[in-house]
C-alpha cells in the first residue's frame, strides 16, 4: 500500500481538536478536563460518537481505557493502535494527550473516507486518568493494562477529592467489562504496534526549527517522598548553635538534588515540586518539613548513581551535628515511592514513524521524552513508538499551551503513514 496516496485533511483535524477543547474550556484558553469528571465523560462521549460516525466498533476495559476499532481484512490480526488520553490537568492546555486520540481519529477518517481496509485491523485509544492529578499515580490506566499495577490497585486509587477511580468509571458510566491486566495478559487487548504522537512538553524541536522529533525513548523517573523533623523555637530567642531547623535542613537537600541534576547536565533532572512548613510562622524556627524529590536520566545506571548520591548525602555530615557551629540539623528521611526505569522504544514502529515523517517531506531528529506517557507501559507488553511535534516555548501543563496547525498536520500525516506501512 502506497502511503503518499492518502492524506490527512489538516483543516478538518484542527477543527476537531478545537471542538474537543470547548469541552472542559478555561476562561483563560486552556481546559480542564480532569479524569472521570463529568467534563471528562463529555469528552468521552464526543469521541464515540465520532467514531460511530465512521462506524467503528467502541471497547471498553475494566479501566475505563476507550478503544474505537476498524476491522482489517485480517481481523485475526493484532491491531495497529494509535492513542493517548483525552483527561487533562485541572489547568491544563488544548493538545496535551488530546492531539494523539485526535490524530487517531483523523486516520480513522481518512481510512473510512477512501474505503481503505488496512490487513490489520486500526485502533484508537484513550487511556484513563493519564495525568493522575485526580487519582495518583500517573498513567494508571495504561499502567493497569500492562500489569505494573493490579486491576485492584487501579480501581481503588483513592481521588484527592475523597473519591475512588472505580466509583467514579462507574458514575460517568465507562466502566468496562472486557478483561485489563490480567497478570498472564490472558484476555488482554492485542495490540501489535502502538504508536502515541504527542507534543514535545519542552523545547528541543522549537529551539533547533524542527518539525518532527521521532522519540527513541523516555527518560527513567524516581520519585520520593521527604520528611524531615527538626525542633520548634523562638526566633528571637533562640541562639542560632541551639536550633534544629527543619527549613535549613531542606534548603540544602533541595540544593544538593540541583547539584546531583548538574553534574549530569544535560541529560539530568532534578525537581523539589512540593515543599510544606509543619506549623509555619515568621517567628518560629520550622520544627518540620515535608518535601518531594524528582529525579531523571534517560540512562539506568546514572540514574541509580543519582538515588544513591541523594541518600548518602542525607546521610552525611551535611546533616547532624556541625563541629564549626555547635549546631545539629536533622538528617532528611528519604522514601523512594515510583520508578520508572529508561524506556528504549521498539526500533520497527520508530524506524516507520521515521520513514513516514520523511515522506512527508520533513527529516525528523531523534529524541530522548523527558516526560512519561502511556507508550512507556504499553513498551513493556507491546511493540510501541512515538512522534513529537513542537509545542511554543516548550510549555504544557498550562493553559497558554499552543501548537502551529502545519505542525500538527504534519505530525498526523507522518503517523498516517506510519500506521499504513504498519498495518500492511
Amino acid at each position: 500500500m502506497n502511503s503518499s496516496t492518502y492524506t490527512v485533511d489538516g483543516k478538518r483535524l484542527w477543527r476537531t481538536l478545537h471542538e474537543l477543547a470547548e469541552i472542559g474550556a478555561t476562561p483563560a484558553g486552556g481546559v480542564a478536563r480532569v479524569a472521570l469528571t463529568d467534563e471528562d465523560r463529555a469528552g468521552r462521549d464526543r469521541f464515540v460518537a465520532w467514531v460511530h460516525e465512521l462506524r467503528c466498533t467502541v471497547h471498553i476495559d475494566q479501566m475505563g481505557n476507550l478503544f474505537a476499532r476498524r476491522e482489517g481484512t485480517e481481523p485475526q490480526r493484532a491491531p495497529v493502535v494509535i492513542g493517548s488520553h483525552l483527561d487533562s490537568q485541572p489547568t491544563g492546555g488544548k493538545y496535551d494527550g488530546a492531539y494523539g486520540v485526535m490524530v487517531g481519529l483523523e486516520v480513522l477518517r481518512v481510512l473510512h473516507d477512501n474505503d481503505v481496509r488496512t490487513a490489520a485491523p486500526v485502533e484508537v485509544v484513550s487511556w484513563t486518568n493519564e495525568e493522575g492529578a485526580r487519582f495518583p499515580p500517573a498513567m494508571i490506566g495504561s499502567g493497569v493494562y500492562a500489569g505494573a499495577f493490579s486491576l485492584d490497585e487501579g480501581l481503588a486509587a483513592p481521588g484527592v477529592d475523597g473519591t475512588t477511580l472505580g466509583d467514579e468509571l462507574e458514575r460517568i458510566g465507562y466502566a468496562g467489562d472486557e478483561t485489563c491486566g490480567a497478570p498472564d495478559g490472558a484476555g488482554r487487548r492485542p495490540i501489535g504496534h502502538y504508536i502515541e504522537p504527542h507534543i514535545e512538553q519542552g523545547p528541543i524541536l522549537e529551539a533547533a526549527d524542527v518539525t518532527l522529533g521521532a522519540v527513541t525513548g523516555v527518560q527513567g523517573i524516581r520519585w520520593y517522598d521527604v520528611n524531615i523533623e527538626g525542633r520548634s523555637a523562638h526566633a528571637g530567642s533562640t541562639p542560632m548553635e541551639h536550633r534544629r531547623d527543619a527549613m535549613l535542613a531542606a534548603a540544602r537537600l533541595v540544593c544538593e538534588a540541583d547539584e546531583i541534576a548538574g553534574r549530569r547536565a544535560p541529560a539530568g533532572r532534578a525537581t523539589v515540586g512540593t515543599l510544606a512548613v509543619g506549623t509555619g510562622s515568621r517567628n518560629t524556627v520550622v520544627g518540620s518539613v515535608t518535601l518531594t524529590v524528582d529525579l531523571r536520566h534517560p540512562d539506568a545506571t546514572e540514574l541509580e548513581a543519582m538515588h544513591d548520591e541523594l541518600l548518602a548525602f542525607a546521610d552525611g555530615p551535611a546533616f547532624g551535628l556541625q563541629p564549626e557551629s555547635g549546631r545539629s540539623l536533622p538528617h532528611p528521611q528519604i522514601t523512594p515511592i515510583w520508578y520508572s526505569p529508561p524506556i528504549v522504544f521498539d526500533p520497527t514502529v520508530t524506524e516507520a514513524l521515521r520513514a513516514g515523517a520523511v515522506a512527508t517531506g520533513f527529516d525528523p531528529v531523534d529524541i530522548t521524552s523527558g516526560a512519561g506517557h502511556d507508550a512507556c507501559y504499553v513498551s513493556q507488553v507491546a511493540p510501541a513508538g512515538m512522534l513529537f511535534i513542537p509545542c511554543a516555548d516548550g510549555l504544557s501543563h498550562n493553559e497558554a499551551e499552543s501548537i502551529l496547525p502545519e505542525h500538527a498536520v504534519t505530525g498526523a500525516q507522518a503517523t498516517l503513514n506510519a500506521v499504513l506501512k504498519l498495518a500492511g
